[in-house]
């Protein structure tokens, strides 16, 4: 199909839609709190390869599956990003599997 996990060009950094497995044992977890953990997680990991960090996000978008999830992803939500403050969006809107719940997807930004 096409896909990168990240596109870097120059200063910027574009990451994919990142769902919340964990890439250490291949599972989805059930609670929509853990699966955007998961989702923070990988995007650390691919920014960090790429020479970024989390400060240098500009830019985020959320997909969730069901407006019910939102109260609880917003606690995680304010850990991870509240100090960055990136510009954000979040739909809701169906994913291409039942069991994933929200994908974030992040640009980042290092000049």
């Amino acid at each position: 199909m096409g896909y990168s996990r990240a596109v870097i060009q120059g200063d910027w950094c574009f990451v994919s839609g990142t769902t919340g497995y964990d890439y250490a044992t291949m599972a989805m977890p059930e609670d929509p709190a853990e699966q955007v953990r998961n989702c923070f997680a990988t995007i650390r990991g691919v920014l960090e390869k790429g020479g970024f960090t989390m400060a240098d996000i500009v830019r985020v978008q959320y997909t969730v599956t069901d407006l019910a999830y939102v109260d609880a992803l917003i606690p995680v939500l304010g850990e991870t990003l509240a100090d960055i403050r990136p510009a954000a969006t979040m739909v809701i809107a169906g994913l291409v599997r039942p069991e994933m719940k929200v994908e974030v997807e992040v640009t980042a930004f290092r000049g």
